[in-house]
């Protein structure tokens, strides 16, 4: 099976490139900003599957930047949905809790109206539907609060701001589900294999690390995990401004994926001991 990957230095993308038959293409390749350039790729390559790793992922640059956002996470995924339907090939489009409004408490069904907060959460929606108009094999893959070894992400900061402080203050009305880049490409991949077999399978899916767990608690662990001495303190939302707002509730359910594919909710716990023994065998 041979996968081509739009991405090549995200979180995702870096581990999709580890896994067997794929080929990723950053952007020199392919431009995002160029929806038709993605697209000639893909009739060039002709792979068996196509997975979109690649997007504007700076939440609060993008509230200023909302068309260039539109574009990358919007018309490019459509152009990739619509090469991969004339080839009649499964195309996997990552992306993300923001396309709700955070309400409530209980966990988003993937059938959930979605109604974004933020620039980049609706440019993510954009991508959603202009996917779902090309009228192809699919795979929508929402996913949460993304962490490895790699790139800039959340695990990383609070290393770094706890080796260097005795305390901080870190949102608690925040709740969702951690989830590593790893675990993420993991799925992509075998949806892919799944939907070349099973196109019926079509349709938008939820994946998210278990428990779900606030900002601050998350951070709890990551100390204790990896026996950093800060204390942490519990803050509102309100108390951290930013330009871009942040939906409380980033609960998923994550059973539809189940049930489809086989594939389980992974716990976060265990995909930080990972992050941390990756982090530590490269010190």
């Amino acid at each position: 099976m041979a996968i081509l990957v739009f991405g090549k230095t995200g979180q995702v993308a870096r581990e999709l490139a580890a896994l067997e038959g794929t080929e990723c293409y950053g952007r020199d390749a392919a431009d995002l900003e160029t929806p038709e350039i993605c697209a000639d790729l893909i009739f060039q390559k002709s792979p068996d599957a196509v997975i979109n790793a690649a997007a504007y992922t700076s939440v609060d640059s993008a509230e200023k930047e909302e068309t260039r956002a539109t574009i990358i996470n919007g018309a490019a995924p459509g152009a990739m949905a619509c090469a991969c339907a004339a080839l009649a090939i499964p195309f996997i489009q990552i992306s993300t809790d923001y396309v709700f409004d955070g309400g409530g408490e209980l966990p988003w069904q993937s059938e959930d109206q979605a109604a974004p907060l933020s620039a980049y959460g609706r440019s993510k929606l954009a991508g959603e539907q202009a996917v779902r108009a090309a009228s192809g094999t699919f795979a929508i893959l929402r996913t949460s609060w993304v962490v490895s070894a790699h790139g800039s992400n959340f695990v990383k900061t609070m290393l770094r701001l706890g080796a260097e402080r005795d305390a901080l203050n870190i949102v608690a009305d925040q709740i969702g589900g951690p989830t590593g880049a790893a675990e993420i490409a993991g799925a992509c991949h075998a949806i892919a294999r799944h939907l070349i077999e099973e196109p019926i399978k079509s349709g938008t899916y939820h994946f998210a690390g278990a428990p779900y767990v606030s900002w601050a608690d998350f951070a709890r662990e990551i100390f204790a995990q990896a026996g950093l001495n800060c204390a942490i303190e519990d803050i509102p939302s309100s108390a951290y401004p930013t330009p871009a707002q942040r939906p409380l509730n980033s609960r998923l359910d994550c059973s539809a994926i189940g049930t489809a594919f086989g594939i389980i909710r992974p716990d976060w716990r265990e995909t930080l001991t990972h992050i941390l023994k990756d982090l530590g065998d490269r010190s």
